[in-house]
């Protein structure tokens, strides 16, 4: 069986971002209107954020900076239409817990297996998975995001996040609390590091959702 969902062993990988964040975007409502089946909400709640996601994403459109960028709007704005809906009704606290589960959990597992399939096919596990990160830097995040390469050698590649656009979209909607679901996705492919196996670690000590200046995204290796 193909773990490698995404493609990442490839010497030519380059994110599909369009059908990344569709399915993210999908799986996101899904859980949450199965985790919430039971929460007696309205039966036109789901497809009610649906409906504002559309029209939130369209007012928002001069955010889209570059095409990468209009595809991490959806993702973020579907955390705030659904935060918006569910906050009145069932708090706080509760609400970003359901938001968490539904936006880290349904492709946690494909996340983990392609990034561990990646890892363990490879000749050199962290110049593979460095080059993933620069692909992505590029592809999948782009203008929105603000990266200060502070080491790039061949035993280091310490990427510092000095802008997050996630989380300008959501301080522009008074919901920067959701900033660390976004941060919380990364634990998926970062869980599949074996640094015993793989040769190398990788170290966030924060984020910008977390507090932080800036996120530090450091990878070394453990043996040369």
């Amino acid at each position: 069986m193909n773990t490698d969902r995404f493609g990442l062993a490839g010497d030519d990988y380059v994110p599909d971002v369009a059908g990344d964040s569709t399915a993210i975007v999908e799986a996101f409502f899904d859980h949450l209107a199965g985790s919430l089946r039971d929460a007696d909400l309205p039966d036109d709640l789901f497809s009610g954020m649906r409906a504002s996601l559309a029209a939130l994403a369209a007012a928002d459109a001069e955010r889209c900076v570059d095409e990468p960028a209009r595809y991490n709007l959806e993702m973020t704005l579907a955390l705030v239409v659904a935060y918006r809906a569910l906050r009145p009704r069932l708090g706080r606290e509760v609400t970003i817990a359901a938001l968490r589960a539904a936006f880290v959990e349904p492709l946690g597992e494909a996340v983990r297996a392609g990034t561990r399939a990646m890892l363990d096919a490879a000749a050199d596990p962290f110049a593979a998975l460095v080059a993933v990160s620069k692909t992505r830097e590029k592809y999948a995040f782009g203008a929105g995001f603000g990266f200060a390469r502070t080491v790039d050698s061949a035993d280091s590649y310490h990427l510092d996040i000095v802008r997050c656009f996630y989380h300008e979209v959501l301080v522009a909607h008074s919901a920067a609390e959701l900033t660390p679901v976004m941060c919380e996705f990364d634990a998926n492919w970062i869980g599949a590091i074996d640094p015993a196996k793989h040769g190398f670690r990788f170290d966030r000590a924060t984020t910008i959702g977390l507090g932080g200046t800036h996120c530090p995204f450091h990878w070394d290796r453990t043996e040369s």
